[in-house]
């Protein structure tokens, strides 16, 4: 996780049959990547397509545990390439031979370059604070690899926050001419207008082919420095929606399903069943994992800028029959965005299980009297609200229509909106257009809660829509104590002020939980080096050590 957190999206696109020979790997995903440039995307389904074709400069395993990547060496206080600076800290870091697609090599030269596109004002990545951080890159002319970086503050996860890296020689010209423009160089990067450029990749892989609405096709990387892919294509096929990714295994059309954007765990755990009493040729993985699902409240809507509205609509929401009935039990019910596989968790907080009584009490206190039609109003106004997903997930259609029903008792009305994935991601909720969005997004141990909670990551037109705080949450306090974490280098104390975090998180209620699930993924039988990871690094990382 650079900081921020990946969002999970399932999109609609268009159906295209692929004749997939042996040596052809064919992924099913029902998500619409909105970007595939590193330093912009954030979804889960883009980031998992891009894997294939670039590597981040450190990388969490799928045994939670750190790797220097495009580096030789992770720098830490032990080893002392890393150092204090005061509030600060000195890095020492040298680059692998790696190399771009078109042979160039990996320098500061892109570090530095990659930095100075992050903290423009003028591009929508996903935490700009990293960025900031970082006050200089430097390194002698005569040795191009190795860079020392100087950070303002010496926070907890320097090392997981490196620049998401983009080549210098190809990109530099039109982050030149752009960069004064909001969401200029976003839409006009080569990543966006000439994807299959060899240079913007150093992966195992490259992109070969974009048909948006269709398909991506990737083809092995002459330059790249580690292991021979066996793979001579990968496709990755947008499927309509995750309810015909079966039958898109069934005909043959595609060999697997990411867990990126996939099946659903209902459904995942349905064609398990299947798969085992037709003898299909498929293998369905589950891992538990750190996917978070939740609904994120709008606070600057008039009825959700009330406390006690957004407390009762946490009450009515039955999480653990969502869980149980509509999941099959493979999940947990969420009390907060940390999971219990994280040294910062906690259920010593506010907690909100299913309590009709107590919801109508709020609402009572919060004036919103029951009406003649099974229905609340206030000054003559209704106590309606809208929901909204990315359409095409069917779990979450499924937990949409659940709430309605769950909310009705209570007097509240539900109205559901779904929208294609590049739309609710791209502008509904980073542009806050909702009143209450429901997604999903996977994380890391520790994860920084900068993205989602601190004022500064709101997304306003200002910024260009950078940061992850849909919500608008803000709180002085929680500023405060996410400054403090994330300069606390000590992990007790650190949890201890995450704890308070959460603490307000729960008390204040910006957003709903509702569960964390397995993930899933279904490969072909016989393919031997795949693991699902669990985590935000996805299994396309480690794509060159997968074969049949």
């Amino acid at each position: 996780m650079k900081n921020a957190l990946l969002i999970l999206a399932i999109g609609f696109f268009s159906t295209v049959t692929f004749a997939a020979p042996k040596d052809t790997l064919t992924i099913g995903v029902a998500a619409e990547f909105e970007s595939l440039n590193p330093l912009i995307a954030n979804q889960a389904a883009a980031r998992y397509l891009m894997y294939t074709a670039y590597r981040p400069m450190v990388i969490l395993s799928p045994d939670l545990k750190w790797e220097p990547k495009l580096i030789k060496t992770i720098p830490t206080l032990k080893n002392k390439l890393a150092k204090r600076n005061g509030q600060g800290l000195d890095l020492t870091l040298e680059f692998t031979d790696d190399v771009w697609g078109d042979g160039t090599p990996i320098t500061c030269a892109d570090l530095e370059f990659s930095w100075q596109v992050g903290k423009s004002k003028n591009t929508s990545v996903p935490a700009r604070e990293p960025y900031e951080n970082i006050t200089s890159v430097k390194w002698d002319k005569a040795n191009p690899k190795k860079c020392s970086l100087t950070y303002a503050k010496a926070t907890y996860d320097y090392f997981t926050t490196f620049p998401d890296l983009v080549p210098a020689h190809i990109e530099r010209a039109v982050f030149d001419k752009f960069k004064d423009q909001p969401e200029g160089y976003d839409k006009n990067s080569n990543y966006t207008k000439n994807p299959t450029m060899p240079g913007l990749w150093h992966g195992p892989y490259m992109v070969s082919e974009v048909k948006l609405g269709s398909h991506v096709i990737l083809v092995p990387n002459p330059k790249f420095a580690g292991k021979k892919p066996f793979f001579k294509q990968v496709i990755f096929k947008l499927v309509p929606s995750n309810a015909t990714l079966e039958a898109n295994l069934r005909s043959g059309s595609i060999d697997m399903i990411t867990p990126a954007a996939g099946l659903g765990v209902d459904q995942a755990d349905d064609f398990d069943k299947k798969v085992k009493a037709e003898k299909l040729p498929y293998e369905v993985r589950f891992e538990d994992g750190l996917v978070y699902a939740h609904i994120d409240l709008n606070l600057e809507n008039p009825i959700l800028a009330d406390v006690r509205v957004r407390k009762a609509l946490s009450l009515a929401a039955n999480k653990k029959e969502i869980v149980t009935s509509l999941m099959g039990g493979r999940g947990k019910e969420a009390l907060h965005f940390v999971t219990d596989k994280d040294p910062w968790y906690t259920d010593k907080i506010t907690t909100y299980k299913f309590n009709r009584r107590e919801a109508n009490k709020l609402l009572d206190e919060a004036g919103w009297k029951m009406g003649a039609n099974g229905f609340r109003e206030k000054d003559g106004k209704p106590l309606s609200l809208t929901l909204i997903a990315a359409a095409g997930a069917k779990i979450n259609e499924t937990i949409e229509v659940f709430l309605q029903s769950q909310f009705k008792t209570i007097g509240v009305e539900l109205l559901v909106k779904n929208e294609p994935a590049r739309v609710f991601f791209g502008e509904t909720t980073n542009h806050r257009k909702f009143q209450m969005a429901l997604f999903s997004w996977v994380s890391t141990p520790e994860s920084n809660p900068r993205p989602i909670l601190h004022s500064t990551s709101i997304p306003t037109e200002k910024n260009s829509w950078a940061g992850q705080n849909y919500t608008g949450y803000k709180n002085a306090e929680v500023d405060k104590l996410i400054e403090s974490l994330e300069q606390e280098l000590d992990a007790p104390k650190r949890a201890a002020l995450a704890k308070k975090i959460i603490e307000f998180y729960t008390s204040e209620v910006p957003v709903i939980p509702i569960y964390f699930r397995q993930m899933n993924s279904v490969v072909p039988k016989g393919i031997k080096g795949y693991r699902l990871s669990g985590n935000t690094n996805g299994e396309t990382l480690f794509i060159e050590n997968w074969s049949m």
